[in-house]
């Protein structure tokens, strides 16, 4: 099987509401039109994988078993509205707590993994998120980058990001 692309996408403030360091599985509210976006790339077969930094963890502010509540409490809203994710990688390292880390965004080490577990060509990818270090690895494989959220932003929201991608990729 030859290497695909994938669409990397950034799990606070891009699918979900960023409330900070969400630990309680209730908190979780999706973004308008986060799943119809993801049930976009499920459909155009283009893998939909979270990358995180959950500096909350490192802080003491939430533990891996919470990390993995909330991530399934994600994956249960995307369900319900025809989505899923392919995969989630985080984080859970700060570098005033715990040092620095290859796997901290915008490090290259979750998305090597993300690669090697997957068959993706990381050239042929997409970077989405709501910040600066979300997109910049887009840079170092080759791949594109889309910036969401408010002016200086590219785009607007994730469905918007999906337009391009798909637009790019079809």
């Amino acid at each position: 099987m030859s290497a695909r692309p994938a669409a990397f996408l950034d799990r606070d403030g891009t699918i979900i509401e960023d409330t900070g360091y969400i630990a309680d599985p209730d908190a979780v509210r999706l973004l308008p039109g986060a799943a119809t976006a993801i049930r976009r790339l499920n459909r155009a077969g283009i893998p939909a994988i979270v990358v995180t930094n959950q500096s909350g963890i490192a802080r003491g502010l939430l533990d891996e078993p919470a990390y993995q509540a909330v991530a399934r409490r994600l994956e249960s809203l995307l369900a319900a509205g025809g989505a899923r994710l392919d995969a989630d990688y985080h984080c859970p390292h700060h570098p005033d707590f715990t040092g620095t880390c290859e796997c901290r965004k915008p490090g290259p080490l979750l998305y090597r993994r993300a690669a090697a577990d997957h068959g993706l060509d990381l050239a042929r990818s997409w970077w989405v998120g709501d910040r600066e270090r979300d997109v910049v690895p887009a840079e170092r494989f080759g791949g594109r980058g889309v910036l969401i959220g408010r002016p200086p932003a590219v785009v607007r929201d994730l469905s918007a990001a999906v337009d391009i991608i798909l637009d790019e990729l079809q």
